[in-house]
C-alpha cells in the first residue's frame, strides 16, 4: 500500500499572493518527498475546497489522506473550520480515512525564518541598530495557544537579548503599532516588527502599515514557503499517519501472510 495523500489546508484570500505560498509549501514538500501525493485545499475563500479534494482523492479509490493546516498557532480546536472539515469529508466520502496533523506552528524551527526575513529587512532599510522588538502574530481566541506563542516570542527575545513586547492583531492585541508605542515610550528608538504571519494577508499589510507609522525602523516580511516550512509539513504529515495504521490488522494479516504496509512508507 502507498503512503497516505497529504492535504495542505490553509486561508484563502482574494489576494493571490496568499494562496501562492501554499502552493510553494507543496513544492517544496515534493522536493523532499516527490513521491508523495501532496494536495493544496482553502477554507474560507479559495478553491478548492478541502471537501472537493479529498471527493477526488475518493473517487481515484484513495484510502488514506492527512490533512495538515497551514496554521501558525496551535489552536486547532478555535478554528472549527478544520475539526469540520475533517468531519465532513468522513461523512461524505465514505471509504476514505482521513486524519488531521498538528498545524504547522508554532514550532520552535520556524523561528529561524522569522530571523532571516527580518534581517532582510533591516538590510533594505539600512538598519544597523536594534534596541527593541516586537514578535506580531495573528492571535486567538484560544488562551493556550497565544500563551504558546507568547512563548516564542520569549525564546527569540532571549536570543536577541533584547526587549521584546508581543502583539496580537487579529482579536486580543495589542496590536503591532500599539507594541511598538510601548517599547518607544520606554526609550526604545530602534524598534522592529518579526512577523508570525505565514502569507501577506490583508491583516498582515494593516498590521505591517501601521506598525511603521508608529515609529518601527523596519517591519519582516511573512515567512512564506522556505525549506523550514516543508520539514515542518512532512513532521506533521509523518506523526498524523502514524495514527491511521491499523496495528491490530496488520498483526492479524501478518498472521494470514499477507502484504502489510510497513511504517517507513511514511517516515520523513
Amino acid at each position: 500500500m502507498t503512503a497516505p495523500s497529504l492535504i495542505l489546508v490553509g486561508y484563502g484570500s482574494r489576494d493571490p499572493r496568499v494562496a501562492q505560498v501554499s502552493h510553494d509549501i507543496r513544492r517544496g514538500v515534493l522536493a523532499i518527498r516527490p513521491e508523495l501525493d501532496v494536495h493544496i485545499a482553502f477554507v474560507g475563500e479559495g478553491q478548492p475546497t478541502g471537501l472537493q479534494v479529498a471527493a477526488k482523492l475518493a473517487k481515484r479509490g484513495v484510502e488514506e489522506a492527512v490533512v495538515v493546516p497551514l496554521l501558525l498557532s496551535d489552536a486547532f480546536h478555535a478554528h472549527a473550520e478544520f475539526p469540520a472539515l475533517v468531519a465532513q469529508i468522513t461523512a461524505s466520502t465514505g471509504g476514505l480515512k482521513v486524519t488531521a496533523s498538528r498545524p504547522i506552528g508554532p514550532e520552535a524551527q520556524l523561528l529561524s525564518v522569522v530571523d532571516r526575513r527580518l534581517r532582510d529587512a533591516l538590510r533594505a532599510r539600512r538598519v544597523g541598530e536594534l534596541d527593541g522588538l516586537v514578535f506580531a502574530a495573528v492571535g486567538s481566541t484560544d488562551v493556550r495557544s497565544n500563551a504558546i506563542v507568547t512563548r516564542r516570542a520569549r525564546q527569540w527575545a532571549t536570543h536577541h537579548r533584547l526587549p521584546c513586547v508581543t502583539a496580537f492583531g487579529a482579536v486580543s492585541g495589542p496590536t503591532a503599532a500599539e507594541a511598538v508605542r510601548t517599547l518607544r515610550s520606554q526609550g526604545r528608538r530602534h524598534v522592529a516588527v518579526g512577523s508570525w504571519f505565514l502569507a501577506p494577508t490583508p491583516l498582515f499589510v494593516r498590521e505591517e502599515s501601521a506598525a511603521l507609522a508608529a515609529g518601527a525602523v523596519a517591519v519582516s516580511e511573512p515567512l512564506g514557503a522556505g525549506p523550514e516550512l516543508a520539514e515542518v509539513v512532512l513532521s506533521r504529515y509523518v506523526v498524523a499517519a502514524m495514527e491511521l495504521v491499523d496495528l491490530e490488522g496488520e498483526a492479524m494479516a501478518e498472521t494470514e501472510d499477507a502484504p502489510v504496509r510497513h511504517l517507513s512508507v511514511v517516515s520523513a
